[in-house]
């Protein structure tokens, strides 16, 4: 019943999943059409001028990947919302230990502990991307105060919840959540107060947005967990929750949307020493 719920990207709120779907949809069926539309015209003018063809095998080349075990791939028809390299692929990533970062918040301060042994590729592509600043200076687009799922959305510079690092990059699916007893289904797992999870678009589709759970969800095992909350991060949640959802002309009281309490993450740092 709540599938459409859940902490996708541009995940629309649950009102309207089916005009969300066919909108999406639709980009996708565009974007496939601009493609053949361009591998096309280069076959038809074998004759153009040099940095026309140029361009048009630019439009056609595959999507770099990155040749270690992570796969980091770019998404041409997803461009970043903020310009940054691929992700770093050593052949052997690091799977051991955990790093500590901090979300400093207009709210207060949110602490992360990423493990690097549930979802190596995740943590080195997060890391990645609080290196280069992605995150620094971006909003949390998205609250949400169901029974069945709470959490904070972040991570997507552009605000409008589409938006992410111009790479994609596989699952790390945790395996051991308990059943959500909410769910007479059986599907749905607990994602607990505290983890930090990343959203994504459907399989294989991991990003740049992440959400912060801050009351125990029911959820599909579809989403990477990669670490967890400190205390004094539950707190900045607690508070940022506790303002509700922004209302708007058609839903006065919403439980999926802006946070009514806009929040901006002025910057992300990882702490320079392991555990």
């Amino acid at each position: 019943m709540s599938s459409e719920l859940e902490p996708r990207r541009g995940g629309a709120a649950p009102r309207r999943p089916v005009r969300a779907l066919s909108r999406l949809a639709g980009v996708t069926v565009l974007a496939g059409a601009l493609v053949v539309g361009a591998s096309a015209s280069a076959v038809a003018a074998p004759a153009a001028p040099e940095g026309a063809s140029a361009a048009a095998d630019a439009a056609t080349r595959p999507p770099r990947t990155t040749h270690g075990p992570c796969a980091y791939t770019e998404t041409p028809d997803e461009p970043a919302a903020r310009p940054v390299p691929l992700p770093p692929d050593p052949r052997r990533t690091p799977a051991r230990g955990s790093v500590r970062v901090t979300l400093t918040t207009n709210h207060g301060p949110i602490g992360l502990t990423l493990d690097r042994a549930a979802a190596p590729c995740t943590v080195q592509s997060f890391l990645h991307l609080v290196g280069k600043r992605f995150y620094d200076r971006t909003p949390c687009h998205r609250l949400t105060a169901y029974p069945t799922l709470s959490v904070l959305q972040c991570g997507d510079p552009s605000g409008t919840g589409e938006g992410g690092p111009g790479y994609r990059y596989r699952d790390e699916l945790p395996t051991d959540l308990p059943p959500a007893p909410t769910d007479p289904t059986g599907e749905r797992r607990v994602y607990a107060r505290g983890v930090l999870a990343m959203a994504n678009a459907g399989p294989d589709t991991n990003g740049s947005q992440f959400f912060l759970v801050y009351a125990n969800s029911a959820l599909r095992p579809n989403y990477t967990i990669f670490g967890e909350v400190d205390a004094a991060g539950l707190a900045t949640l607690d508070r940022i929750a506790a303002g509700g959802v922004a209302p708007t002309a058609e839903d006065p009281a919403p439980v999926d949307g802006a946070p009514a309490l806009p929040v901006t993450i002025r910057k992300a740092v990882r702490a320079h020493h392991h555990h």
